[in-house]
């Protein structure tokens, strides 16, 4: 009878611990730290981008947290996505004395981002980068901005207008590049764009891979995809796009796939 018993319990336990194990493995899900999301206002947001292709990732945002904390978390996270907002301030990329040409700064961004940028790279977690978040990536590579389009760069593309989320321009995307096989058959398509900077010089190892009809670029990635981690950036607003758009959804669902191999492999 005892003998039975014990039989009996350790398969009820052997049992609880395969349940235990599914379950957790099932409740596994994608983490990405966001860099710094939009106001409460805001009918766009970074993380519903991500939500509408994946409704069951878990989502940090890293701006509250003060810059060790946020470092800390990273390391938990799965991808980080770099988003829109303030001029980065120009004195990080050697042009200090043209403050006066920018926006609004935000030094304690700029430092966060840097150190999220690096412990990423270190620890090859897939970067996605949106607006400013291709600029601070390109100047985190050694790269510079054109401080002001108009005034700079002898533009024939509207890049920054009041009413932003409906201010579309024309993009071509590079040939055989990451993100043109990303989007499958696009070669070109219209996005929604709001800045009034842009790469100028381009960081070390990365390449163009969109450009606007003025020649400005708009996409950049690591000029060797092999043997660095997933790496992308684009100047316009995928967020605030229609949820199918051939330029916004391929490079949510690519972002969450990497940061799903990432998350495999850990």
């Amino acid at each position: 009878m005892i003998k039975h018993i014990s039989i009996a319990l350790s398969l009820v336990i052997a049992s609880s611990l395969i349940f235990s194990s599914c379950t957790t493995e099932k409740s596994k899900r994608i983490r990405i730290a966001i860099s710094k999301e939009k106001s409460e206002t805001s009918t766009t947001k970074y993380a519903d981008w991500l939500l509408r292709h994946d409704s069951t990732i878990e989502y940090y945002y890293m701006y509250p947290l003060g810059i060790d904390s946020a470092l800390n978390v990273l390391t938990k996270c799965d991808g980080v996505l770099l988003t829109g907002g303030e001029d980065v301030f120009p004195g990080n990329y050697g042009k200090i004395d043209d403050t006066s040409r920018c926006g609004t700064f935000d030094l304690y961004r700029d430092s966060l981002e840097f150190a999220l940028i690096d412990l990423a790279i270190e620890n090859d977690i897939p970067i996605f980068g949106i607006c400013r978040g291709e600029q601070i990536l390109n100047i985190s590579q050694g790269g510079t901005l054109y401080i002001d389009i108009p005034t700079d760069f002898d533009s024939t593309v509207t890049h920054r207008q009041p009413n932003w989320e409906i201010g579309y321009h024309p993009v071509r995307l590079v040939k055989n590049s990451a993100l043109q096989k990303i989007c499958g058959s696009t070669n070109h398509g219209a996005v929604v764009s709001n800045h009034h900077q842009g790469i100028e010089i381009l960081g070390t190892g990365l390449q163009i891979s969109a450009y606007s009809a003025d020649n400005l670029p708009e996409a950049i990635e690591w000029s060797d995809t092999n043997n660095h981690p997933f790496l992308m950036a684009v100047q316009w607003h995928p967020e605030a796009m229609d949820t199918l758009h051939p330029l916004s959804a391929p490079l949510a669902k690519k972002f969450l796939m990497e940061a799903s191999k990432y998350m495999i492999a850990e």
